[in-house]
């Protein structure tokens, strides 16, 4: 959580730029006198330099100056040096001129052109706040200019200071234009968004329920087997209406609850308009526009001190509506980009799709908390008595995941309308796709950089803009291959929906092909040219083979009806009577498993193909099995790659849900599942060196099966992925057989 001096900083630093140097005085002395030679001071008195030269207070200037210069950090030195230099030759012209009284003219900026100014000052004093407590300290040629003219350059050198150095990219940003006049695109129908949203509700009350009685059946039988102890009575009883009446009351109180939430466990806080406005002006006057149109109250503002950039809106009706952004979105994105996201947060409201999702996140952020309080206090313990805590911890999880699943669609569909009204509120769509993909960026540099997915980014995905999961080899594959090309897959895949059912977020290629669309019906040049909208035609025997095990629950339905037709012939002509063993029908489920168990089967080789040191593919190769617009899953590409391994350590990661390799052309999930007995775990090598041996599967998310792991000094981890199949195969099998057999 920022502290008391950050925030007086940003302020100072935000006033600096727009010309308040009073002010600027005023929340800065008391930052640069604390906080002494730590980077918030050090950072205070150069603004400070800055705002007492441009007031014309030069002799403090010059002694702050040459305090400055005893500095530890040398870069704050050599600055000090060269402003030093141009102080004092201001101060002997104001000894000798009547007209010395104008201020510091090495900093004058009435030369800068406005658009570079305007180009600059995004990197500018305001990012100043931001760097504190991050990584060592950048190379002198960080700023370019050494008599330091404009006070855009000199601010620019302030929010330099002990910031980390951004990953470089290869990447070309057309920045297409916007609209400057648009017609309004076709009136929206909400019927649809709306329908989902009220079962969203009903799926969520329904999954609560279904967990709360199963959890009171169990306790009550639990407590018949024991001793001394009598069932509860209560737990008997029907939870329906207390479950509805807690869920309305949850959705009364959402806004209060999430900003007590937020604030306690992810550190949020009020965001100003000042403040805002110093990284946006353009999303103050969308915000001010939208609701002057609508009669509507000013939404709250808060922001998340959590560098990787994301945005989510949450609260019951409009007047208590609250859009939330990071630290990093405000930080990464420029000022038209920040303004179209929160024009897709304020459309969001309008489509009041968030009261829903306030309710969701609001449940599951309780179970979450739980699942990573469980999780940081198993890491405590060894040995057995750490597995109390990665069960419960596991359970928690799987809940959480459960409650997660129940606003997947609803999760969906809403960026589709919210991407829309972001466009049209702004007439900017290819902001809007500029801003998505700088997001999947600085998503995918916040894991690099944390070496695990944090547990604020896995916790708040349901509501944020772009899903984490989605960015990981998206965004940090960017740079080494074209969006254009990287895009392919989502673009044109005929099956790519199908991958999808399971995702809280839309495609990326598929959101940014409707705002293309969006563009050229407003004559505007898109950001990305695709190549083409015509899907590829697919290998329809692939995907049948890919979803075998799902097809054989349907033919499993077949069978039974067969079966129970032949029974029924057989009773009516007398010739078998099996009727009084199959009259329940329970021989369906046994159909089922048998059906599921036989696709299971026919995709086993397929699915598992031998691997063969001769046509595996490396790390080099990873941009391409990622563009490849006809790859599914099934397609099994024997891959052997190398990097580091990274993941949540401990019990947090008990389930192996958070491991990801990172290779130098970027990052890719793994796959794990561990065999009986195996005493070593990947959590134990994460942050190491590894060689991942497996396969490469291309879906919404790629990721790779291991086959195996290992080490540079040999040791190897192999994991059970055909075993498993094969077990889980097998025991359908049985299951349903025994079930079918006994009627």
């Amino acid at each position: 959580m920022p502290s008391h001096a950050d925030l007086s900083l940003e302020a100072g630093l935000v006033a600096l730029k727009q010309g308040n140097y009073q002010t600027a005085i005023a929340q800065l002395e008391p930052v640069a006198s604390n906080q002494k030679n730590d980077n918030a001071g050090l950072q205070a008195r150069v603004g400070l330099v800055m705002a007492y030269a441009r007031s014309g207070q030069v002799s403090k200037a010059i002694a702050l100056c040459e305090n400055l210069l005893e500095s530890p950090n040398p870069q704050v030195q050599e600055w000090a040096e060269r402003a030093l230099e141009h102080l004092k030759k201001r101060q002997k012209r104001q000894n000798t001129s009547s007209n010395s009284a104008t201020g510091f003219v090495a900093f004058d900026n009435s030369n800068v052109d406005a658009a570079e100014s305007k180009q600059q000052g995004k990197q500018t004093v305001v990012k100043a706040a931001s760097s504190i407590g991050t990584s060592s300290t950048i190379p002198a040629a960080g700023f370019q200019n050494p008599n330091l003219e404009t006070p855009v350059e000199a601010s620019s050198f302030i929010g330099s200071i002990n910031r980390p150095q951004a990953k470089s990219f290869n990447i070309y940003w057309r920045h297409a234009g916007r609209a400057k006049v648009w017609q309004p695109l076709h009136k929206l129908n909400l019927i649809p968004l709306k329908l989902l949203a009220a079962g969203t509700f009903i799926a969520l009350f329904w999954v609560m329920r279904e967990m709360l009685r199963l959890a009171m059946s169990l306790t009550n039988q639990i407590l018949v087997k024991l001793p001394y102890v009598k069932p509860l009575q209560f737990l008997y009883r029907d939870p329906t209406v207390v479950l509805l009446v807690v869920l309305a009351i949850a959705m009364a109180l959402s806004p209060w609850l999430l900003d007590w939430l937020l604030k306690k466990f992810y550190g949020q806080q009020e965001l100003s308009k000042d403040v805002l406005n110093g990284y946006s002006r353009e999303a103050i006057r969308v915000l001010q526009r939208s609701c002057q149109q609508r009669g509507w109250q000013f939404p709250k503002l808060r922001i998340l001190p959590i560098a990787a950039p994301m945005a989510l809106t949450y609260g019951n009706l409009t007047r208590n509506a609250r859009i939330v952004v990071s630290q990093g979105l405000l930080e990464q994105l420029a000022d038209d980009e920040i303004a179209v996201i929160y024009a897709m947060q304020f459309g969001q409201i309008v489509h009041r799709d968030f009261v829903v999702m306030s309710v969701v996140l609001l449940v599951t952020t309780i179970v979450y908390k739980l699942y990573q309080q469980i999780s940081e206090w198993g890491n405590k313990f060894q040995g057995l008595w750490r597995w109390p805590a990665i069960i419960l911890a596991s359970l928690a999880y799987g809940i959480w995941c459960l409650l997660t699943g129940t606003a997947l669609w609803l999760s969906k569909l809403r960026l589709y309308y919210s991407d829309r009204s972001a466009s049209e509120l702004t007439g900017n769509p290819n902001a809007l796709i500029r801003a998505l993909l700088k997001i999947t960026i600085g998503v995918a540099d916040d894991i690099a950089k944390q070496e695990q997915t944090s547990w604020q980014l896995e916790s708040l995905n349901l509501l944020a803009p772009v899903s984490y999961q989605q960015s990981i080899s998206l965004g940090s594959v960017a740079g080494h291959i074209p969006f254009t090309s990287l895009l392919m897959w989502e673009n044109f895949n005929p099956y790519r929906r199908w991958f999808t059912l399971n995702n809280s977020h839309p495609l990326i290629g598929d959101r940014i092909q409707r705002l293309c669309k969006i563009a050229r019906h407003w004559h505007l040049e898109p950001e990305l040219h695709l190549t083409s909208e015509q899907a590829l035609r697919g290998n329809h025997q692939s995907f049948f083979l890919q979803i075998a095990p799902w097809l054989g629950i349907p033919l499993g339905l077949l069978f039974a009806g067969l079966i129970w037709l032949m029974w029924q012939l057989g009773f009516a002509l007398k010739i078998v009577n099996l009727k009084w063993i199959y009259e329940d029908w329970s021989f369906v489920t046994g159909c089922l498993l048998i059906g599921f168990s036989i696709g299971m089967v026919i995709r086993m080789n397929a699915f598992f193909p031998d691997i063969q040191a001769a046509n595996v593919q490396t790390d080099d190769r990873l941009p391409n099995l990622l563009a490849n617009p006809s790859a599914i899953p099934i397609d099994s590409i024997n891959v052997c790659l190398a990097g580091k391994l990274l993941g949540r350590q401990g019990v947090g990661n008990c389930l192996a849900q958070d491991l990801i390799l990172q290779s130098n052309i970027g990052l890719v999930k793994l796959h794990h599942i561990p065999w009986l007995g195996q005493s070593i775990n990947p959590q134990d090598w994460i942050g190491r060196q590894i060689t991942v041996v497996g396969w490469f599967r291309r879906g919404a998310t790629p990721w790779i099966d291991i086959q195996s792991l290992q080490t540079q000094n040999g040791k190897t981890i192999n994991s059970a992925h055909p075993i498993w199949s094969t077990v889980l195969a097998v025991a359908a099998q049985a299951w349903g057989a025994y079930i079918f057999l006994r009627g």
